[in-house]
C-alpha cells in the first residue's frame, strides 16, 4: 500500500475540517440545552407533592391561578428552576476563567476568598441585622463577595503584577481562612435561631427561592457572561505566557482584570442566591475540556452547559433521595460530585489546561 492510499481517509469518512467541527461542536451545545430543557421539565414536575408531566406543561402554556398544581409549580418550583440553571452555568463558567487565569487545574471560584466573604456577609447579615429572607441575603452575599475581592486584589499585588497569578491564589487561600474563623466566631456567638437560618442557606439548598431573587441574580450573571465570552480569544493568548500575549496584541493585565471581575460577579451572584456549592466549579470545566479540548470559545458554553446539567441533576435528585423531605444541592454534588470526578482523574489523563 502506497503511503498516499494510507494518507487518504477510508471510504465513508469525511475529513476533519475546522467547519466540520464546529459544526459538531454547535451540536453538542445544542444537544446540552435540550438535555437542560428536559431536566427542567422534570424539576418543574418532581417533589414533595408529584405533579403529572402534563399538568406540569399545562402550567406553563395555560396558567390558571385557580388550580393548586398550576400555582405550585409557576410560584415555587419554576424560579428555583430557572435559578438552578443560572447558578450552575454561573459556577462552571467562574471555574473555567479560574482555572485559566491560576493555570491550576484545582482552581474553583473559591480560591479567591469569594465564597467565604458572601458566608461572612451572610453570617454578620443574619446575626446583627435580622435578614431572614432569602432576597437579603443576596445583598449581604454580594457585598461580601465584593470586598473579599478587593482585599485579595490588593494583597496579591494585582495592581503591581496583574500576570502572576501565584500571589492572589495565595492571598485568596490565606482570607478564606480568616474569614471561615469569623463566620465561626459569628455563629457560636449568636442564638439557635440565627445558626438555623445560616445552615439552610450554607447547605446550598435552592428551597425557598422565589421571583423575588431571580431579577438581582439574572442581571448579575448576565453581565458576568458577557465580561467571560468578551475574554475567550485573550484567555487562549493569556496560556502562551506573559511575553507571546503582548507580542499578539493582548494585555494580560487587562485580561486577568477583566476575568477577575467576570468571576466575582459570577461566583458571588451565585453563592449569594443558593450559598456555597461545591465540585460544580471544579469538575465542569474538566468535564468540558475532555469534549472540545482547551480552546475558551467552545470550553466556556461548554462549561456553562455541563456544569447547569450537573446542578439541576443534583437538585433534583436531593429531592427524591429522601422522598418527601430532601438534601440540599451542595451537598448532593459533592456527595455524587466528588467520587464521579475521582473516577474521571484516575480512568483519563486530565486534560491539560
Amino acid at each position: 500500500m502506497s503511503l498516499l492510499s494510507r494518507a487518504q481517509p477510508g471510504a465513508g469518512t469525511k475529513p476533519d475540517t475546522p467547519l466540520r467541527r464546529r459544526a459538531q461542536r454547535s451540536t453538542g451545545v445544542l444537544t446540552g440545552l435540550v438535555v437542560v430543557a428536559a431536566l427542567c421539565v422534570v424539576s418543574l414536575a418532581v417533589g414533595s407533592r408529584p405533579v403529572p408531566v402534563d399538568t406540569t406543561l399545562d402550567a406553563l402554556l395555560n396558567f390558571n391561578p385557580g388550580n393548586d398544581l398550576h400555582l405550585l409549580v409557576i410560584q415555587l418550583r419554576l424560579p428555583r428552576t430557572i435559578l438552578a440553571v443560572l447558578v450552575g452555568a454561573a459556577l462552571g463558567l467562574a471555574g473555567a476563567l479560574m482555572q485559566a487565569l491560576t493555570r491550576n487545574p484545582l482552581a474553583e471560584p473559591g480560591i479567591l476568598g469569594i465564597n467565604s466573604g458572601a458566608a461572612a456577609a451572610v453570617a454578620v447579615g443574619i446575626a446583627s441585622f435580622g435578614v431572614s429572607a432569602v432576597a437579603g441575603y443576596v445583598w449581604f452575599g454580594f457585598l461580601g463577595a465584593g470586598i473579599a475581592s478587593v482585599i485579595v486584589y490588593v494583597l496579591g499585588r494585582a495592581h503591581d503584577a496583574g500576570t502572576n497569578p501565584v500571589r492572589l491564589v495565595l492571598a485568596g487561600a490565606g482570607l478564606s481562612v480568616v474569614l471561615g474563623a469569623l463566620t465561626s466566631i459569628v455563629l457560636i456567638n449568636s442564638d439557635p435561631d440565627t445558626y438555623d437560618d445560616f445552615r439552610q442557606w450554607a447547605t446550598g439548598s435552592l428551597q425557598g427561592r422565589g421571583f423575588d431573587v431571580l431579577p438581582v441574580v439574572a442581571l448579575v450573571c448576565l453581565v458576568g457572561f458577557v465580561l467571560a465570552f468578551s475574554m475567550s480569544r485573550s484567555l487562549d493568548s493569556l496560556a502562551l505566557g506573559g511575553d507571546l500575549s503582548r507580542a499578539l496584541g493582548i494585555s494580560p493585565r487587562r485580561t486577568m482584570i477583566i476575568s477577575a471581575l467576570a468571576v466575582l460577579l459570577l461566583s458571588g451572584a451565585a453563592t449569594a442566591a443558593a450559598g456555597p456549592i461545591a465540585f460544580v466549579g471544579l469538575a465542569a470545566p474538566h468535564m468540558a475540556r475532555l469534549l472540545v479540548g482547551p480552546g475558551h470559545q467552545w470550553l466556556l458554553p461548554y462549561s456553562m452547559v455541563t456544569s447547569a446539567i450537573v446542578l439541576l441533576a443534583a437538585d433534583i435528585l436531593g429531592r427524591l433521595v429522601l422522598f418527601p423531605g430532601e438534601i440540599g444541592a451542595g451537598i448532593m454534588t459533592a456527595l455524587i460530585g466528588g467520587p464521579v470526578f475521582l473516577a474521571l482523574v484516575r480512568r483519563r489523563k486530565m486534560a491539560r489546561l
